[in-house]
């Protein structure tokens, strides 16, 4: 078989065996979670990162190098990566000699590229134009710039590589590049309306035609071929292809760069932001990769691909997904013998043309999906968080890799259990030819990404086929070379130089929207990623019959080791008969959504940075801030002991002549009149301003407060109830018994726990403890809906625990160390008391207080 290549450009071979060699980890893994070979395959070598283009010839030079040293595709014999230093040094030398090479190709592409542009927009001023000047300026829009940007850091890198040094520091210009990304970002955003004006111009103007056939390239220095011509639909995607290549440059030069060179940490920056821009644009990026034909003769190409969860015979695997032109095709990596490529094997296949979406009273029929028990995950986010903690140790404390890789190999089977076992939301296909098929996915994002792209290809004329074997063959074999997601999206895969995610509190005003064609009831939803998959976090009120909702709504989301945040805008269906049988919920249309990454260094200020997010033609403004979780820990004492924000629980019952506190009960019984059966009440963040208000009326016992509660939404009147113990001068459990209650839940003996657990819950003093098991018994109830709430008390507790048991900052200081560690390490564990006491049968305060037989030591 060919080797497969970008629309027009014939592909080197040895270029295929770079391709399919650049990436280990996941992929050391088959779909199932069985260990793969390790390592390189047999007879493939370390190559420096040169592009593929038509003006290539195995023997490469930079621009300008007089005929020196020519870069061969292979690097020496013992250059192995990591031998030894000097080695090393002579590696860099070869990747950075590649990619200047191919840095040279690319300018000259650029060049063919702008060549047109000043003579078509001479002539479009004259009376007979080629094109007009919005035309033009559409088709090359930001090319020049782009051009201008590689000129610069191409003729500053040269003279560093041709008079070569070991000492040599270059990392400032790869920063420098990076830094300037936003360019190619406009540049993508504009791409798919380039090609477009491109094709429609090329239809209706001879002219032009023969011009973007044939655009002369350049060949490199001392290349045999001068000049070669290609398509400008192949020049377009030539910027997209290069941002992937910057990054991949980067991360050999990393691994070829000692860790105390000058570069290193240069080079980690253009990393980080070269990464962040790539996760950022990857979503808007149609892949250009040619498969196989299609039936109609047509160029076969892939659109989407992705790890996906998929329910067979009763039991959840994970597949990776490729979605094509005409086909959607379902597969796995085989296991393989050790030297040879890994391959998938296909699973199933739809032709588009055959592939139907059941509706909601379809799914009916379908059997239901019973949910992973909420504790296992938890548990497995234990684990993780432990076992991640323990490589942290290992590395700083010089430990062996055979250790390290042992733990990690532990943490990727831990990951690669949640990322199965997590997801919830049912994605069901059908072909019309017989099987229906069910997938899980963690967030209706995904499942609205997935569902437009196939109704995007339908359509289009399409034609029903059956592949004969060897057609099958050939396109599973091409899913290796074409997919664009390499990696099972799992922790344990990333380098240790990536970002571990933020940790604490990110504040969210959602303000505004435009861009609605008709009047509609509106709202959005926020997610964030968390442990590999994405979890709903607020909601904003419905905005009822608007076309330009005005929310400005903030939100407080708690972030665990967050990298994006996604909004969604929907809209909202009051018809009951529209409920999915397989979650319970009536379906909302997606309207727009868009996903951002959260780049500490623009989150982590302390000022609002506002921003617009674009989906679908509608544009979404809101702003954020980030408060890191050390911050969040602090509990401030309020000045003013008259309120009950920030005073003591035992001032406050006293004051008010009362066993549990007036806000506590009052929340708690409007939560129980009317928020019982609010999907994911607790969970779902209310507004913040709201909140602020009922605390202002909370602390000056205003009259109306009765009033406001019923008027209010309630996830704001469950937000009250949370920031009141979370604003406590000191936990509901005490800070005294903050030690004990740690370590009671770390006892094996049951019987010891429930002597231990008993004997702290008597040793809390009594506003404490008869508020607590008053709130206790509410969290109960709340999980007695758990069918229609989704609120589990694994949920509960996970929400509850930190608020209730989190020490105050002096006692913190002494707990915690770092924002990973404090997630890994106190809040599992005050997630896991809360959860003990939740899943006790009823304590009584009496019976508690009388019972003092089995456990009389001093806490």
């Amino acid at each position: 078989m060919e080797p497969l290549s970008h629309p027009g450009l014939p592909r080197l071979s040895w270029i295929d065996t770079l391709y399919s060699n650049f990436s280990y980890g996941a992929d050391d893994y088959d779909a199932e979670g069985n260990e793969e070979q390790k390592g390189p395959p047999e007879g493939s070598e370390t190559m420096p990162y040169i592009d593929e283009s038509p003006t290539m010839s195995p023997q490469l030079s930079a621009r300008s190098q007089g005929g020196g040293d020519s870069v061969s595709p292979t690097p020496p014999e013992g250059l192995a990566p990591g031998v030894e230093a000097g080695k090393g040094l002579e590696m860099r030398k070869l990747v950075l000699s590649g990619f200047l090479a191919s840095e040279e190709i690319y300018i000259n592409q650029l060049e063919a590229l702008l060549l047109p542009m000043k003579p078509l927009k001479a002539t479009a001023t004259t009376s007979q134009p080629v094109l007009t000047i919005q035309q033009i300026e559409t088709i090359f829009y930001k090319i020049q710039d782009i051009y201008e940007i590689h000129k610069e850091f191409y003729d500053n890198l040269c003279p560093k590589v041709q008079q070569w040094d070991s000492q040599v520091t270059m990392g400032h210009l790869f920063q420098k590049l990076a830094s300037q990304l936003g360019v190619y970002k406009a540049f993508v955003d504009n791409y798919k309306v380039a090609l477009e004006t491109a094709e429609k111009c090329s239809q209706s103007n001879n002219q032009f035609q023969k011009i973007s056939e044939e655009l002369k390239v350049k060949g490199p220095k001392d290349s045999k071929d001068s000049h070669t011509s290609v398509t400008m639909e192949a020049l377009l995607y030539k910027p997209i292809d290069r941002v992937t290549r910057s990054t991949l440059v980067l991360h050999d030069l990393l691994k070829h760069t000692p860790v105390d060179h000058p570069d290193y940490p240069l080079l980690q920056d253009a990393l980080r932001i070269s990464q962040n821009f790539l996760s950022s644009i990857n979503e808007d990026i149609d892949p250009r990769r040619t498969a196989v034909t299609t039936p109609k003769g047509e160029t076969r190409q892939l659109v989407k691909d992705g790890f996906l969860v998929e329910v067979s015979e009763g039991s959840r695997k994970l597949r990776h997904v490729f979605l094509f032109t005409d086909v959607l095709l379902c597969a796995k990596l085989k296991k393989t013998s050790a030297g040879k490529h890994q391959q998938y094997d296909c699973k199933w296949y739809i032709p588009l043309a055959d592939l139907v979406f059941p509706s909601p009273e379809e799914s009916e029929a379908s059997p239901h999906v019973h949910p992973f028990p909420d504790h296992e995950l938890e548990d497995m986010k234990m684990k993780i968080s432990a076992l991640k903690s323990e490589i942290q140790k290992e590395k700083a404390n010089k430990g062996q890799s055979r250790a390290i890789e042992r733990l990690k190999k532990k943490m990727f089977e831990n990951e690669f259990l949640l990322l199965l076992n997590s997801p919830t939301i049912p994605f069901r296909i059908h072909n019309r030819n017989g099987k229906s098929y069910l997938f899980l996915l963690s967030s209706d994002y995904e499942r609205s990404e997935w569902r437009e792209a196939i109704q995007k290809l339908q359509k289009k004329d399409l034609q029903a086929f059956v592949l004969s074997s060897v057609e099958l063959q050939v396109l599973t074999g091409s899913c290796f070379k074409l997919r664009t997601v390499h990696n099972i999206p799992v922790t344990s895969n990333k380098d240790d130089d990536e970002s571990p995610g933020l940790y604490g509190f990110l504040h969210v005003i959602v303000h505004s929207a435009k861009g609605f064609k008709q009047s509609a009831h509106l709202y959005c939803t926020l997610e964030v990623d968390s442990f590999g998959y994405f979890v709903s976090k607020a909601k904003t009120r419905v905005f009822r019959d608007t076309t330009e909702p005005k929310w400005d709504e903030e939100f407080e989301i708690e972030l665990e080791g967050s990298q994006s945040l996604r909004i969604l805008c929907y809209e909202k269906c009051y018809d009951k008969t529209k409920v999915n049988k397989d979650n319970n919920e009536i379906v909302d249309k997606i309207m727009g959504k868009g996903q951002i990454q959260l780049d500490p260094q623009t989150v982590e200020t302390k000022n609002w940075h506002t921003d617009v997010i674009e989906m679908n033609g509608i544009k979404v403004e809101f702003s954020m801030k980030f408060t890191s979780r050390d911050m969040s820990l602090k509990r401030t004492p309020s000045k003013k002991q008259t309120g009950v924000f920030g005073v003591k629980i035992s001032v406050v019952t006293k004051r008010e002549r009362s066993k549990v506190p007036y806000i506590v009960r009052q929340c708690v019984e409007e939560v129980e009149k009317r928020g019982i059966e609010e999907v994911g009440i607790y969970r779902i963040s209310g507004v913040a301003t709201d909140i602020q208000a009922l605390k202002a009326v909370f602390d000056a016992n205003n009259k109306d407060i009765l009033l406001m509660l019923s008027d209010m939404d309630i996830n704001a009147i469950a937000g009250t109830l949370k920031l009141y113990f979370r604003e406590l001068p000191e936990p509901l459990l005490t800070d005294r018994l903050y030690p004990a209650f740690m370590e009671g839940i770390a006892l094996s003996d049951p019987a010891a726990k429930e002597n231990c657990m008993m004997h702290l819950l008597r040793s809390l003093p009594d506003p404490n403890l008869i508020t607590f098991l008053f709130l206790l018994e509410h969290l109960k109830r709340v999980a007695e809906k758990e069918p229609i709430n989704k609120m589990s008390l694994h949920n509960l507790a996970t929400v509850f625990g930190p608020t209730l048991l989190r020490p105050s900052e002096v006692e913190s200081k002494a707990h915690l160390t770092s924002a990973a560690d404090i997630w890994s390490h106190d809040v599992m564990a005050q997630v896991q008391v809360l959860l003990y006491y939740l899943q006790h049968p009823p304590i009584f305060f009496a019976e508690l207080k009388r019972n003092t037989l089995y456990f009389s030591t001093d806490v």
